[in-house]
């Protein structure tokens, strides 16, 4: 919550507040996000206009998840800006319900709101480590970066069963000595 006692309701007054808060729990996707907790640094100008108090600024703050490729940890430096209209209880109509309109409450104003709406929208929804992450190797999973020239032999599924016809039942190749062969 923002005090804006000091602007004191005159269009034209403005303050500027920097403030580092903790995180809330809910910035975040299914694979990145700010931890809860985490600095959240808030640079932020408040000017007071005729409907109420304009807040923008910038947010930034540590957002930690995992590369979607690879699965590897990765950390993003994360700025996004922020502009929000709180409107004076005065100035909020019946429309205003509908839309959502954020309002000033006795001097106060809850910024969470906007702050959250900002950051989730700004999180990647596939980030990865690097752009040129080569990912994980779809039969066994290895980390492809790691091992840059892993293959596997792929046997065409169709071929799949005359594979049999060149091993005998141990696995091992058969060469035509076996013992079971009858002799002409």
């Amino acid at each position: 919550m923002l005090d804006t006692h000091e602007l004191e309701r005159r269009p034209g007054t403005m303050r500027t507040i920097s403030r580092r808060v903790p995180a809330p729990t809910d910035l975040a996707t299914e694979v990145i996000g700010v931890p809860a907790g985490a600095d959240l640094e808030l640079d932020l100008r408040l000017e007071s206009v005729l409907e109420g108090i304009l807040v923008s600024g910038t947010a930034r703050a540590l957002a930690v998840g995992e590369c979607a490729r690879c699965l590897e940890r990765l950390e993003r430096q994360l700025v996004v800006d922020l502009q929000e209209l709180f409107a004076y209880p005065e100035h909020e109509g019946p429309e205003s319900a509908a839309m959502d309109v954020a309002v000033v409450e006795k001097d106060l104003i809850d910024l969470e709101p906007t702050v959250r709406d900002a950051v989730v929208l700004a999180l990647p929804l596939a980030p990865v480590c690097r752009d040129d992450c080569p990912g994980l190797c779809p039969e066994c999973g290895a980390l492809l970066a790691a091992e840059p020239g892993h293959e596997h032999d792929q046997i065409d599924p169709r071929w799949a069963a005359l594979q049999a016809y060149g091993t005998t039942t141990d696995g091992d190749p058969d060469d035509g000595a076996t013992a079971d062969r009858v002799p002409r």
